[in-house]
């Protein structure tokens, strides 16, 4: 039992190292493949079209991860609607409680003159391409980059769920840990190191949140949409309080 602990314990490790190697090479080769598409007619303040490309790419590649492992480990990575009664319930309570938190913050940060400064034009072309990205890419990629593949994954190698307390289990967190270490700026040649401590907590722990309504709805969909909500309300909070009190 002891050496049956120890082995998927083991696993566990070497399948976070690879999910981070993974998210890596995914992020890398999106920038990549954006870099070299000319979109400079469409999107000259370079504020939308690069990293709508960059999502897409990595949302693709990590589709086709998830496809061959579901063939080659028989796993199942949840892309069916699950408990509609519980995700619905969870996705309706989190936006509420979200839209809430985000005119708070703004409505904080226009009376100390803290609204923020955008380096493009708030036309209807960026606002377009900004919000639309937020709700069509940053979910779906970012969701099933960092919660289905992950959680499915250490899941598997661990043998079962790990709870840790209540519905927190080991791989939501070892997921969410993933999830904020890529919002680090990092290099190693130079070695360099940058975070702002204030959104890495900010995406452990909205990641966490997600994590867990992915494992109890049965269901990628909600998680995708909780995050896609959160960011067009957040990014779209800013424009509405920038444009009425700047």
């Amino acid at each position: 039992m002891e050496k049956t602990a120890c082995r998927r314990t083991f696993l566990g490790i070497i399948v976070s190292i690879l999910l981070l190697i993974t998210q890596i090479f995914l992020g890398k080769t999106g920038h990549l493949i954006a870099k070299r598409i000319p979109y400079q007619s469409i999107d000259p303040f370079d504020c939308f079209v690069e990293i709508s490309i960059h999502h897409a790419v990595e949302l693709l590649i990590a589709l086709a991860i998830i496809l061959i492992l579901s063939k080659l480990l028989n796993l199942d990575f949840n892309f069916q609607l699950g408990d509609m009664k519980k995700g619905i319930k969870y996705l309706t309570v989190f936006t509420a409680v979200f839209s809430v938190i985000t005119i708070a913050q703004h409505a904080f940060m226009a009376l100390n003159n803290q609204l923020p400064i955008y380096m493009f034009p708030l036309d209807g072309r960026n606002i377009i391409g900004t919000l639309g990205f937020q709700l069509l890419l940053s979910g779906p990629a970012e969701e099933v980059i960092f919660r289905a593949l992950p959680i499915t994954l250490l899941t598997y190698s661990f043998g079962k769920s790990i709870e840790i307390k209540g519905s927190v289990t080991l791989e939501v967190i070892l997921a969410s840990l993933l999830f904020a270490f890529a919002h680090v700026s990092w290099s190693l040649i130079p070695l360099t190191f940058e975070a702002n401590y204030f959104q890495i907590i900010y995406a452990f722990v909205l990641g966490t949140i997600q994590g867990i309504v992915y494992q109890r709805s049965k269901s990628i969909l909600y998680p995708v949409l909780m995050h896609s909500f959160s960011n067009v309300l957040m990014v779209g909070g800013g424009y509405v309080f920038t444009v009425l009190f700047s």
